[in-house]
């Protein structure tokens, strides 16, 4: 492809600016690998069909590439072609642009292809450089078909030339128009001496020549017709002449005659009749059209495909150069191409261009020019070999476009999405898979994309039993399995695998596509909801201990019904109170300052003069939190019972601390009354202290002390809350 002028912005940046702030796919959109390159040969940007040709994704970031991300290049030639010399660099530094080179570039896996390279220079409003952009195109299997052009073509000038027989052309005036070295040596004549010449010049026998012209104008054919022509040197060459005629528009154009010395007849015959059988089925079977050009690059010859192709006559063509017919714009690089061949400077080239035919119809050609030299090395005409790949050209361009689009609807899928050939090797993956995978899935991965796969129990899934390897053998979708993807940082993704065979229009299996779905949140849903009915089974069954725990002791110290109603009452209220901020946390750890308030606010008060409450942030676990909301509980009752909450004047004080005691962590709660009647030291050790003392010593292992003293009662109590490591 041609490089050609982006348009400029209205905000004029720069060509090279444009290209670089450009959206990310936007180099994908363009048809055929291109990459940007800084002033300095840095790769800047390079599309994803570059990368594909490349085999290799060079990273833009940290390790950057200079001037190209092949593998490496060579020239045509073979020569390896280093990257700092290579047509980028010199664009770069030099700002000469290179159109239509070929170089050669190879992968990572040393395969390698011939690219079609089109290269220029980025330069800024001022005519600096500030980059180059390189657009190629992989045209190895162009070279082939030009290779086997070009053999085919060689396989019929060298029969012509070389046959073992003598080969001559005649024109329908009776001028020699062609003769093979055969002839010419079978007379002894030079080619100047011989073509051009009348044909009846050379025949001894003049009535001879004269019917042997006849028939062939009326379009009989001669075989094997005997005549005696007459050698330089005097002797007379008795041979049979096997010839036929070209008509164009009933028009006698020439003869074509092959020539036999009967004297060599029987060991001969049956090769010049094979030679001859081959060249008429090579040159009427062509479906290329074929055309000889002298130096100016006017038609000498043309065959019946090329006037089919260009809807032109054999006889307008011979009155044209192949320059008449092409199109404006490409006109130029076809002249200069061939003004190098006529001087000896190539000696062939091949051109995509186009051609423009009688009813205004433009169609693409592939056109292969090649050299017929004399004997002395100068240029005789120029053959060309022209095939229209118009069709080809409009399905390549919609097969990229639809490339193109599929490309960018799996990558715009949210779900991981990759394909693979029949073989099961990667041929395809979109920037889901990657975030999923953890990794850039290398050339030559087979069957997934995952780094390492496991079975739902654990199990190792090696890659060729996965279920995309499972689709692709036995030719089938696979449905409802799950496995588990295994990242490179260890880490691991349960997903649900869609693999299903891909076939072409005959049914034939030629790979595979697989959506890769992440159910890690369903997993994990899962997870929390069993830990939560676990728990939730494990606190019903200790909160019903619990309220019956309350109601044996209240029961067994209560005075009367109503005594058992109230405390009990109170002391499952409390219970509540705790179990509905557990509730609001899930379960989880609770603060011990917001449990302190839930608890001790509905029974003091939220006014500061009544409560205080003070001390560093810490949480604590569900087992922790429950024994102190009924301790607490406890000691806030009785203290509007009959301690300092009686009165008005009368507060309590809850502050905490945190200290380390042989290498553990400790709780320390101070509970202090204050500003109440003076505290009398009960007889005997009530419900409530028991209660207390079983909920901090008993089920949390911590130290309970409760005082009497005279100005209001207090109490210490000590709980672990991280003991010390093993």
């Amino acid at each position: 492809m041609n490089v050609e002028e982006f348009p400029r912005p209205a905000r004029r940046l720069t060509e090279f600016d444009a290209l670089v702030t450009a959206a990310p796919n936007a180099l994908d959109a363009i048809p055929g690998a291109v990459y940007l390159c800084d002033d300095e040969g840095w790769l800047v940007r390079y599309n994803a069909e570059a990368a594909e040709l490349w085999g290799r994704s060079p990273s833009l970031d940290e390790k950057r590439e200079r001037f190209c991300g092949s593998h490496r290049l060579f020239r045509v030639d073979g020569s390896l072609l280093p990257h700092d010399i290579c047509p980028v660099a010199v664009a770069v530094s030099t700002g000469e642009p290179t159109r239509n080179a070929e170089v050669v570039m190879e992968r990572p896996d040393e395969s390698r292809f011939t690219a079609l390279v089109n290269i220029r220079a980025l330069r800024d409003h001022d005519g600096r450089i500030q980059g180059a952009i390189n657009c190629f195109q992989d045209i190895s299997a162009q070279k082939a078909a030009e290779e086997e052009v070009r053999r085919a073509n060689s396989d019929l000038n060298d029969f012509f030339e070389n046959s073992a027989i003598g080969l001559h052309i005649v024109r329908g005036d009776g001028t020699i128009h062609r003769a093979n070295r055969a002839e010419l040596a079978l007379l002894g004549y030079s080619p100047e001496e011989y073509i051009g010449r009348h044909i009846a010049e050379f025949h001894v026998d003049a009535p001879v020549i004269g019917d042997i012209l006849t028939r062939l104008s009326r379009g009989e054919n001669l075989e094997r017709y005997p005549a005696r022509l007459r050698a330089k040197d005097g002797s007379i060459k008795h041979v049979l002449i096997t010839s036929n005629s070209r008509f164009s528009d009933g028009k006698f154009i020439n003869t074509r005659c092959f020539t036999t010395d009967v004297t060599d007849l029987h060991e001969s015959e049956r090769s010049r009749r094979d030679s001859e059988e081959r060249l008429a089925a090579t040159y009427e079977a062509a479906t290329v059209g074929i055309a000889e050009a002298d130096p100016s690059g006017r038609l000498l010859r043309v065959n019946d495909a090329l006037c089919e192709m260009l809807g032109r006559f054999q006889d307008e063509l011979l009155q044209m150069t192949f320059f008449d017919y092409a199109h404006e714009d490409d006109r130029k690089e076809d002249a200069a191409l061939y003004g190098r061949q006529v001087a000896g400077e190539l000696d062939n080239y091949t051109l995509h261009k186009r051609a423009r035919k009688p009813d205004g119809t433009i169609i693409h050609l592939e056109t292969r020019s090649s050299t017929v030299r004399d004997e002395a090395g100068g240029f005789r005409y120029g053959v060309r070999v022209v095939q229209d790949i118009t069709i080809a050209k409009q399905m390549e361009d919609m097969l990229r476009s639809s490339e193109q689009h599929m490309r960018d609807l799996l990558e715009a899928l949210p779900a991981a999405v990759y394909t693979t050939d029949a073989t099961g090797r990667i041929t395809f993956f979109n920037k889901a898979a990657v975030e999923m995978s953890g990794r850039t899935p290398q050339p030559g991965d087979m069957w997934c994309v995952s780094w390492r796969l496991f079975n739902p129990d654990g199990t190792l899934l090696p890659h060729d039993q996965c279920p995309m390897a499972i689709a692709l053998k036995e030719n089938r979708p696979v449905r409802g399995v799950e496995a588990i993807a295994e990242r490179p940082d260890g880490s691991r993704i349960p997903f649900i695998p869609y693999p299903t065979p891909l076939y072409d229009c005959e049914g034939n299996l030629v790979g595979a596509v697989n959506m890769l779905v992440d159910i890690t949140h369903h997993k994990q849903a899962e997870i929390r909801q069993k830990t939560l009915i676990d728990e939730l089974n494990h606190r019903v069954k200790n909160t019903l201990a619990t309220v019956q725990s309350l109601a044996g002791q209240t029961a067994r110290h209560a005075d009367d019904i109503d005594d058992f109603l109230h405390r009990f009452v109170g002391r499952v209220l409390a219970l509540s109170r705790a179990h509905d901020l557990l509730t609001k946390r899930h379960w989880t750890d609770a603060p011990l300052g917001l449990l302190a308030s839930e608890v001790l606010s509905p029974i003091v008060g939220n006014s500061p003069a009544r409560l205080m409450i003070d001390g560093p942030s810490i949480e604590l676990n569900t087992r922790v939190a429950l024994n102190l909301t009924m301790t607490l509980n406890e000691l806030a009752t009785n203290a509007l019972k009959y301690g300092a909450l009686t009165g008005d004047a009368g507060a309590v004080s809850l502050v905490w601390q945190i200290k380390e005691r042989h290498g553990s962590r400790m709780l320390v709660l101070e509970w202090q009354e204050s500003g109440g009647p003076q505290v009398i030291p009960p007889t005997r050790r009530g419900t409530g202290t028991r209660l207390m003392e079983h909920c901090i010593e008993r089920d949390l292992g911590g130290e309970f002390d409760l005082t009497f003293h005279p100005e209001g009662v207090s109490c210490r109590m000590t709980i672990l809350i991280e003991a010390k490591d093993a």
